[in-house]
């Protein structure tokens, strides 16, 4: 369950951020029969893979679907990057108010995938489970066995959209605020607690444990815990697979799961050490705090997104690999947006809530080891699991520690109680230091300047893709033109001079290019780099060949360098007949000729007298 919440978070993170391109990479009927192929492709490789002997086997069959689910998310991703579904499903979004049905329908192409895997591992199934039932409600079981990993997600969407839908200004106001989204938390927060486990209970077919000596027993053990909730089959593969579950936090909507197998397999005792421990995850909060630590990642990723993306983008390397990638700006642009992003989810949820799973399930295993006093019930249902799965008491993976090491700590604790609250403490510290964490991050990077770094992407980007248009058309004098105007406005007046120069070369005709390289020589705040006499000459040419508002007003401002006062005047007068939108600046230029001269300009504080 835990593997497949990872798959579909990065499904839904997949076709989330992927925008909706103007045209389509593919026309429609050629990105049609490409996703027909995909789909024909991976049912044969499913049907291969689940040919193979160990397939037959439970361990080789859930492997199988592990590998084939992996493999269904990299298909997925290939759908979304060259058939364009987003494209041609956005229709769905009723003129972009409902933006979530379009995401839905997305995520369904995925679902195709995975029911492509459980039609080809049917028989499998049907094999090692003893069940044969038809195809289509083989794949609806599954369907529903999933669905409640998703359904928090299709709840919140659905929400934020209808929300925007309401007529409400007062309402819109609320939600646009930056306490917003808490709003939407609180929201979500009670939707899960009020009507999630009884809608799971529903969808994953469970029945009430009938009355009788077991259900009596389980509900005294309850009453000795100061426990109450209602016990539940679970019909999960066929209820053979050994396991138990608690959902809810409230009681009357609090529910523990038990599958037959577990209840035919274990005492008496072992049930009630087991049922202790899922009464343990209640008792310590960690149903809340699970939806917390998800929720933790959705705001540290609205917090991270924009500046990383733009710490990202502004760096040279980045935006030259976009630009020799040969592929469209945009589609490179998603992917180098899309990956940091994609990883940094995967790192949260395999590490942080890994971390959290995993010793919330041992403070469970310890709370356990206090209610019953002893953990020989809790070990030999362990030992027991273990023995009949098949499997290797030493496997750990990233959301259970081993069994070995479950029994192990079990076994350390009982002979050294202090042990347990040790371990109580980390917990408590670990959820301490994560807040912390996510408090710093939260005021930390509002100090970034975010605005600066989108400056500083656009400003690299555009000199990445100059130079490559440089490199492609080296003697086209535009892109040196262009080079030299982004080097002036990031002050970087050498590499300016050098362009225009180049530039000037190219094309020395050019009124543009001549106007440009005489204003950066008058004007350079690198003394070193002027030459008003040379610009005289540039500025006088450039006018003649385009007499404009803002080339008149460099040839007055070459005038006034070379001393000639009355002429600068003249020609910046005739600027501003020009351009009647500048006249003010012209009319300012004026005052400033006739108040100084351009030596004592040279002179203004705050200019570096000694470059």
């Amino acid at each position: 369950m835990y593997t497949n919440l990872l798959l579909f978070l990065v499904a839904i993170f997949l076709f989330s951020v992927e925008g909706i391109p103007e045209y389509p990479l593919l026309p429609g009927w050629q990105a049609l029969a490409l996703l027909a192929l995909l789909f024909v492709l991976y049912n044969r490789i499913a049907v291969r893979l689940f040919a193979r002997p160990q397939a037959s086997r439970t361990a080789g069959y859930f492997r199988t679907e592990k590998q084939l689910s992996i493999l269904a998310l990299l298909f997925f991703g290939v759908t979304i990057y060259v058939c364009d579904p987003k494209y041609y499903l956005s229709f769905l979004s009723l003129g972009n108010t409902m933006p979530a049905l379009v995401n839905f329908a997305g995520l369904l192409l995925f679902v195709l995938y995975l029911s492509i895997m459980w039609r080809a591992g049917k028989k499998n199934y049907e094999q090692i489970f003893n069940r044969s039932q038809g195809t289509a409600s083989f794949l609806l079981h599954n369907l529903k066995t999933n669905l409640p990993i998703v359904l928090p997600w299709i709840v919140l969407s659905l929400l934020y959209d209808l929300v925007a839908l309401l007529p409400f200004p007062a309402l819109q106001k609320i939600v646009a605020a930056e306490w917003g989204d808490l709003l939407f938390f609180v929201i979500f927060l009670l939707f899960v607690v009020l009507f999630f486990p009884p809608l799971v209970r529903r969808l994953w077919a469970c029945k009430k444990l009938p009355d009788g000596y077991l259900k009596s027993r389980l509900d005294a053990f309850c009453e000795t815990q100061n426990f109450t909730a209602d016990f539940y089959l679970w019909p999960l593969f066929e209820g053979r697979m050994m396991t138990a579950a608690v959902m809810g936090v409230i009681p009357g909507l609090r529910y523990i799961l038990l599958t037959p197998a577990l209840i035919e397999t274990m005492s008496q005792e072992e049930l009630e050490a087991v049922i202790a421990h899922e009464i343990g995850h209640v008792k310590k909060y960690h149903l809340i705090l699970y939806i917390c630590i998800i929720a933790g990642f959705s705001l540290l990723a609205g917090v991270l997104a924009e500046p990383m993306i733009y710490l990202l983008l502004s760096l040279d390397f980045v935006n030259r690999l976009v630009l020799a990638s040969g592929t469209s700006v945009d589609a490179m642009l998603t992917v180098v947006v899309t990956v940091p992003l994609l990883l940094f989810m995967l790192i949260y949820f395999r590490f942080i809530f890994g971390y959290f799973i995993r010793n919330f399930e041992r403070q469970a295993d310890l709370f356990s080891l206090a209610a019953i006093g002893s953990s020989r019930a809790l070990v030999s249902a362990f030992e027991k699991i273990a023995i009949l799965s098949g499997n290797n008491k030493e496997e750990r993976n990233w959301h259970h520690f081993g069994i070995g090491e479950r029994i192990d700590c079990l076994q350390e604790a009982e002979q050294e109680p202090r042990l347990i609250r040790r371990h109580n403490h980390k917990v408590r510290y670990s959820l301490v230091a994560y807040l912390t964490v996510i408090l710093l991050a939260t005021v930390l990077v509002r100090q970034i300047p975010t605005d600066q770094l989108a400056e500083q992407y656009q400003e690299n980007f555009a000199e990445a893709a100059l130079m490559e248009k440089v490199k492609h058309e080296p003697d086209r004098a535009i892109w040196q033109r262009l080079i030299g105007d982004l080097m002036l406005t990031r002050k970087m007046e050498e590499k300016a001079l050098a362009a225009y120069e180049k530039a000037f070369s190219l094309e020395p005709t050019n009124p543009e290019i001549m106007n440009n390289l005489a204003w950066l020589l008058l004007t350079s705040e690198n003394h070193r780099l002027r030459e008003p006499l040379r610009a005289l000459t540039l500025a006088r040419t450039a006018a003649a060949l385009q007499p404009k508002g803002h080339v008149l007003d460099t040839l007055a401002t070459a005038y006034w360098a070379n001393g000639m006062v009355e002429e600068a005047v003249r020609t910046e007068s005739q600027a501003a007949m020009l351009d009647l939108s500048q006249r003010r600046f012209y009319q300012a230029q004026i005052a400033r000729f006739l108040s100084q001269s351009y030596q004592e300009s040279l002179r203004e504080p705050g200019k570096n007298y000694d470059e």
